[in-house]
């Protein structure tokens, strides 16, 4: 497999970068999801699946500063003017080291009105799971869909991500752990600048993948990835 995209998302549920090289931590790659809007009432962090308007801004990252472009094309890092755009009390953060964060999904997709479970992520970074830190999917998985509907961080061609699964692969300078399968939400389905709402893509999804599409994977050995690079296995 050959490494054809990088993809970096520095707030999350916000749009992404697309990179020709980056360097990658032992929090993923770096800058990615280290930036979120916290509800300063509930203390989550805020994601697509409630807040779609998310998706409709774009964040605006110069290495030492944070912004979010809106929608209206005004760009900010003042949480007021946030708050005022999504109609809650938000704050613009990264994580602390030891800090968990924490985030909701519907229990029915379908149905926002429906029951929303909580859990808690992994420390140091806005990732909604604590076995990934990085996600990897082939393009014969996307298919015709719009890869910014799926977020990867890696899209690779000559292969299919699922053979990853358990298994330590070398990718430029980087090691990696893929840990498993990602299972996918109302996020997939849902409009951004481009791209249309289409709840078909998760019916697919679940009928043709049994609900998951990509691979996670978390970092043995900090390094560099480029587009070009190689997905080589370990051992």
């Amino acid at each position: 497999m050959t490494v054809t995209q990088l993809w970096r998302y520095p707030v999350k549920s916000m749009a992404g970068e697309a990179l020709e090289h980056a360097s990658v931590t032992d929090l993923g790659i770096d800058g990615d999801r280290h930036w979120g809007l916290v509800d300063r009432e509930s203390g989550l962090v805020l994601t697509a699946r409630r807040v779609p308007a998310l998706l409709h801004a774009t964040p605006v990252w110069h290495g030492t500063s944070i912004a979010v472009r809106l929608p209206d094309g005004t760009v900010t890092a003042d949480d007021a003017v946030l708050s005022d755009w999504l109609a809650r009390p938000v704050t613009l953060r990264s994580p602390r080291r030891d800090e968990r964060g924490s985030y909701e999904i519907a229990e029915d997709d379908d149905d926002p009105t429906s029951d929303w479970i909580r859990w808690h992520g992994p420390k140091g970074v806005w990732h909604d799971s604590t076995r990934t830190r990085l996600s990897i999917i082939a393009e014969s998985s996307l298919g015709g869909w719009d890869v910014r509907r799926f977020r990867p961080n890696i899209v690779v061609a000559g292969g299919d991500e699922r053979t990853l699964v358990d298994s330590d692969v070398v990718i430029g300078s980087v090691r990696l752990r893929v840990m498993k399968e990602l299972d996918r939400c109302v996020i997939v389905t849902r409009p951004q600048p481009g791209i249309e709402r289409d709840r078909s893509v998760l019916a697919a999804v679940h009928r043709e993948r049994d609900g998951n599409l990509g691979v996670g994977a978390v970092v043995r050995a900090p390094g560099r990835v480029a587009v070009g690079d190689t997905v080589d296995p370990v051992g």
